[in-house]
């Protein structure tokens, strides 16, 4: 049998900053491809953390871990993967320019609960909602 050489996943989760839970996840998913195994352990080599930074950066972007697969699965190894990433990316951009609008819209709704009176609060904010779903319509 050859000897397989490779970094257990305790040191990949604790180089990575990760919980070996977290690895099996993604490899259960099909984010990480199923590492060499040395007597039933996982042995993984050195690229996995490449892997791991694209999986750590598209999060930090705001993409989903379902994302990130389609990402891996079909975009990367694709005849034209700048432009499905592109699309992809424009998707989100849109996603979260719809998220910030509702963002802005719940920080003005609690700026204007705040001038409410409190001796008649719950009037005010029966107004106020009002007036702000009549201006979101």
């Amino acid at each position: 049998m050859a000897n397989i050489k490779g970094l257990s996943i305790g040191e990949v989760a604790r180089q990575a900053g990760l919980l070996p839970t977290t690895l099996r996840y993604y490899e259960s998913i099909g984010l990480l491809p199923d590492p060499a195994r040395e007597s039933g352990a996982r042995r993984y080599n050195a690229d996995v953390f490449q892997r791991l930074e694209m999986i750590r950066t598209a999060q930090q972007a705001g993409f989903t871990l379902a994302e990130v697969r389609v990402l891996f699965d079909e975009i990367l190894w694709s005849d034209s993967p700048a432009a499905k990433w592109n699309t992809l990316i424009q998707r989100k951009l849109q996603e979260m320019d719809r998220m910030l609008a509702n963002i802005q819209s719940m920080k003005q709704l609690l700026e204007d609960i705040l001038g409410c009176d409190n001796d008649h609060l719950a009037e005010c904010m029966f107004q106020t909602g009002q007036k702000h779903r009549q201006s979101n319509l």
